[in-house]
């Protein structure tokens, strides 16, 4: 039984006699002969969230992603106009209080410093940090080698000032003293 439930005839609901999107699931399901458990079997949709949907109780939910996942793929199941369903979806959620989009913080354009920030914030910082000590290394390795270049072409005289060469006043210790002659024998 669950291959001609799985595979039913095409079949399409007249969607603009029915006003909400939860009664357009429930007529097509029932339409169809089908019951909450098989579909929950055929989806992989807990009973409980078809039932939901179904009664237009989104409370259950929550994010709005869920409500339109389940029924995108509710409505799939059961050959409805899904993007006509999910833009009526889209209108039934504005209306709620738990579901409706806020609207924008400010109207501001946004500047160099938010792009800046957002470039940021995709940054994977594990990888920034090696990245940047990687430079940090690479940075210091040609500083070092620039200052050991400057450093061994520099005259070691150049910041002495000029001297004059002053011998030393006692004539002590300049010469060495002739060794004796040797006795004869």
């Amino acid at each position: 039984m669950l291959s001609s439930i799985a595979n039913p005839p095409d079949f399409r609901l007249n969607m603009t006699a029915m006003p909400t999107v939860a009664e357009q699931l429930r007529a097509a399901r029932e339409t169809r002969k089908l019951s909450v458990a098989e579909v929950a079997e055929i989806t992989k949709i807990r009973t409980d969230h078809i039932r939901a949907l179904e009664e237009g109780n989104f409370d259950v939910f929550v994010a709005p992603v869920y409500i339109r996942g389940f029924t995108r793929t509710y409505a799939t199941l059961l050959k409805l106009n899904v993007p006509e369903i999910i833009a009526a979806l889209t209108v039934e959620l504005g209306q709620t209080e738990k579901f409706s989009e806020p609207p924008p913080l400010s109207k501001e354009r946004k500047g160099a410093l938010d792009f800046l920030m957002l470039q940021l914030s995709k940054v994977n910082w594990q990888k920034g940090v090696v990245v940047v000590g990687g430079l940090a290394v690479v940075g210091a390795l040609i500083g070092a080698a620039w200052w050991w270049r400057r450093q061994r072409k520099a005259d070691p005289t150049a910041g002495l000032p000029p001297a004059v060469y002053q011998p030393a006043r006692r004539p002590a210790g300049e010469t060495l003293p002739l060794p004796a002659p040797a006795p004869r024998r």
